[in-house]
C-alpha cells in the first residue's frame, strides 16, 4: 500500500462541499461494473452522467449523513475549507435510507439529462438494490469512494474505520452494495459478510452486513 500522502483528516462533509463531493465520487465509481451498463461505454460519459446522478442524490437525499478524507497542507491541524477532498462516504441512518415516491420523482426529474435509456436503467438499478434491503433497521453505507488517482492508499480504510466506529457506537446494523468483487474483501476486513448476491443490469452485485462490534 501506498502511503505517500499528507496526513488524512476525517471530518463532516459541509453543505457547500456537496458538488466538490459529488465529482470525487463520479470519477472513483466512473468505471464501476453498474456504472458502465447504465450509461455506457464512453468514459466521459459516464462520468457526466455519473456526476449528474451523484448531485442529485444529493440534493433530494437530505437526510444522509456524509463524511469525507481531506489532505492537504493543513490536514495536520484544524481543517480548513480548501483542503483537497479525497475520498466521500454517505450513510443513512435506520429508517431512513428507501427514498418517498416524491423523492424519487425529483431524483427522476434531475436525472432526465442523461437521456431516457440511462434513466431507464438506473431506475431499474436503484429498484433491484431496494429489493434486497434488511428488514431489520439498519444504517445503509453508500456511495463511497475514493478519487480515482488516489485510490488504494488507505483513504478508502480510513473511512470504514470512521463508519464502523460509528456502527458500534450507536449499536447499529450496517449494510451496503457493491458491484465490484475485490471490493468485498475490502468490506469483509471491516466486519461485512455477503449475504446476497444479484445480476444487476447483467452484473454480479454483491450485498453485504455487518453486525454491531463486529470489526
Amino acid at each position: 500500500m501506498t502511503t505517500d500522502l499528507p496526513a488524512i483528516v476525517i471530518r463532516q462533509l459541509r453543505d457547500h462541499e456537496r458538488h466538490a463531493a459529488s465529482v470525487v465520487l463520479a470519477r472513483g465509481m466512473r468505471d464501476n461494473p453498474n456504472h458502465r451498463a447504465a450509461f455506457g461505454d464512453d468514459p466521459r460519459r459516464r462520468l457526466r452522467s455519473s456526476l449528474t446522478m451523484f448531485n442529485a442524490l444529493f440534493a433530494v437525499m437530505r437526510t444522509q449523513d456524509r463524511i469525507c478524507a481531506v489532505g492537504g497542507a493543513n490536514a495536520g491541524t484544524p481543517v480548513g475549507d480548501h483542503d483537497a477532498i479525497l475520498g466521500v462516504a454517505a450513510m443513512a441512518a435506520p429508517g431512513t435510507c428507501r427514498p418517498s415516491v416524491l423523492q424519487m420523482t425529483r431524483m427522476a426529474s434531475r436525472l432526465t439529462t442523461v437521456g431516457a435509456g440511462p434513466l431507464a436503467r438506473v431506475i431499474t438499478w436503484q429498484n433491484a438494490w431496494r429489493g434486497h434491503d434488511p428488514d431489520q433497521p439498519h444504517s445503509h453505507l453508500g456511495p463511497l469512494a475514493v478519487d480515482a488517482h488516489l485510490q488504494g492508499r488507505g483513504i478508502g480504510s480510513a473511512l470504514m474505520r470512521e463508519y464502523t466506529r460509528r456502527l458500534d457506537t450507536a449499536g447499529h446494523i450496517g449494510y451496503l452494495e457493491t458491484d465490484r468483487s475485490e471490493n468485498v474483501a475490502f468490506y469483509e476486513r471491516h466486519g461485512f459478510t455477503v449475504t446476497g448476491r444479484a445480476t444487476v443490469l447483467d452484473t454480479p452485485n454483491w450485498f453485504m452486513r455487518r453486525e454491531p462490534g463486529h470489526g
